[in-house]
């Protein structure tokens, strides 16, 4: 009867796991993934997703290789549930950042009546010695976070229309976050290294790389800037336009978009 029983558990557990769904993949090349997942820019350095998920609707289950950061469009109210783990609710902010280590499957379960739109940027290479500088993206202190009197741009003086902030740092990358206020023009001449911009909540401004058309940046906008050219950012607005830059510390001209 023992050996019965035993049986009977081994069949049900068998037929529990091969009822258990395999997580999708995020799209990357030319393969397909999980569909709340929009690839928007794709290269040695990074996978950049679009991320929107409906009102009171889920993602599927999927899957993160790669160490990630995701940058909140707009307030949310999120469970992550993550395969195998208690689930997380998360009340998030407007531009509020996260680095999270990969190598697991989740779902997103969006509790808002309002749709939860996030940036995800997958880090396709190692990530060391992560660290706090003026925001807290990981569990920790914050350090090495300058006052913005004497401070300097990526390459120059700060002037008055711009305001950074050191977000976090990494071996291989820094993020900052900028306020660019209104009316105001902003040149970053021959950027030393290939960044990310992305432009954030209430966001409205143009960014030009040279030799490029200019576009318009809103919320949830990205741009690629290549190394070594010069990027201008001009606001005509109203209000002040708030942006962060993912820097890549070894990032060549020769990166592609």
């Amino acid at each position: 009867m023992k050996r019965l029983f035993l049986a009977l558990a081994l069949l049900f557990s068998a037929s529990l796991a091969a009822q258990a769904p395999e997580p999708m993949p995020l799209a990357h090349g030319n393969t397909p993934g999980e569909p709340h997942h929009h690839l928007k820019i794709e290269n040695e350095y990074v996978r950049v997703y679009y991320v929107e998920v409906p009102p009171r609707e889920n993602t599927q289950l999927h899957q993160h290789d790669h160490d990630y950061l995701f940058v909140t469009l707009g307030d949310s109210n999120v469970i992550n549930a993550v395969r195998d783990k208690p689930e997380v609710h998360l009340v998030l902010k407007d531009g509020e950042t996260h680095f999270t280590r990969g190598g697991f499957a989740h779902v997103a379960r969006n509790l808002a009546d309002t749709p939860f739109r996030n940036i995800t940027i997958e880090l396709l290479r190692p990530q060391e010695n992560v660290r706090n500088r003026c925001e807290r993206l990981i569990d920790g202190p914050l350090n090495d976070c300058p006052s913005v009197g004497g401070q300097q741009s990526i390459v120059g003086d700060i002037p008055a229309s711009l305001v950074p902030r050191p977000s976090f740092e990494t071996d291989e990358t820094i993020g900052i976050l900028f306020t660019l206020e209104a009316n105001s023009r902003h040149v970053e001449q021959r950027m030393p290294n290939a960044a990310l911009l992305v432009a954030l909540q209430g966001s409205d401004f143009k960014a030009m790389v040279a030799g490029q058309t200019a576009v318009q940046m809103t919320s949830g906008s990205l741009l690629w800037l290549p190394a070594s050219k010069s990027s201008t950012f001009t606001s005509s607005g109203k209000t002040a336009s708030r942006y962060m830059l993912l820097l890549f510390k070894d990032a060549s001209a020769s990166t592609r978009n």
